[in-house]
């Protein structure tokens, strides 16, 4: 503990950029509660001291970034039915009998589809990406009974997915793009590769039914080189500081014993990123 303070954290390497301990920190000072809750760089092999160590240093948990989701719930002592069904953990907590892990990823898809007014019967949903931050995309996606259509480097790891995830999608190499694109309601970018410029013409945006959601869970840059494509085309936009906010609720609720305040902190967010860029 610090001070006696309820202390918490994210894990992950690196994590010096993550904004989370800023929204936090918000959060714990207009709802006026005492805490702290800080950055926790550990590389792969330090991480399940880490884990380990959380009840040493007197910490409630911790949420858990790149790289670790998977070795988290793989190292935990117990773990919620959303973090098996997703194969991975975004927040670990401290209990009487260990480690337990959770995941809130799914929580914040939805908000940020929320925030976009997208549902199922706007059209088809593309989901591009196959790696770990699809999981919880692809298990919303499959939960509201969207027509689901997946873009990957690697079909065959789509595909595997899928399967895993008990996600009835049709499965298509990035070089078919423009054909899993016509009529979609939806796109999700769920790779990285929104940190580096990537846009049209890499996806045929223009062919995506009128007004459809463009989403990107990368947040730093805020603005991607999709969203900006995906405005040029006069579609909607959702950017990441959406999904990590609305994961971010469940999780203060659950390292520090209440819900947080109602306070939007992505104004906050976007200056700190701002500043940054």
């Amino acid at each position: 503990m610090r001070g006696g303070l309820p202390l918490a954290g994210v894990c992950g390497w690196p994590v010096a950029h993550s904004v989370s301990p800023a929204m936090m920190a918000f959060w714990l000072e207009r709802a006026g509660m005492a805490g702290s809750y800080v950055h926790v760089a550990t590389c792969g092999e330090s991480f399940p001291n880490a884990l380990k160590s959380m009840k040493d240093f007197g910490m409630t948990g911790m949420n858990v970034t790149i790289p670790h989701k998977e070795t988290a719930l793989k190292l935990a002592d117990s773990a919620s039915e959303a973090a098996r069904r997703i194969g991975a953990a975004n927040l670990v907590l401290v209990t009487e009998r260990g480690v337990h892990a959770d995941n809130t990823d799914i929580i914040g898809v939805k908000a940020a589809l929320d925030e976009g007014g997208w549902t199922p019967g706007d059209g088809p949903a593309v989901l591009v990406g196959a790696g770990g931050a699809a999981r919880a995309a692809l298990a919303l996606l499959a939960d509201l009974g969207a027509e689901i259509r997946i873009l990957n480097r690697s079909p065959d790891k789509a595909a595997a997915l899928a399967e895993e995830m008990g996600a009835n999608a049709v499965v298509q190499p990035l070089s078919e793009e423009a054909f899993a694109l016509e009529g979609a309601g939806l796109v999700v970018n769920a790779t990285s590769l929104g940190m580096k410029g990537w846009a049209s013409p890499h996806l045929s945006l223009g062919r995506a039914r009128p007004g459809a959601v463009v989403f990107d869970m990368v947040y730093a840059p805020l603005e991607t080189g999709l969203l900006k494509a995906a405005r040029a085309h006069g579609l909607k936009t959702v950017d990441g500081l959406s999904m990590l906010i609305g994961q971010a609720r469940p999780a203060f609720e659950a390292l520090f014993g209440a819900p947080p305040p109602p306070d939007d902190p992505k104004p906050l967010l976007i200056e700190i990123l701002e500043g940054r860029a």
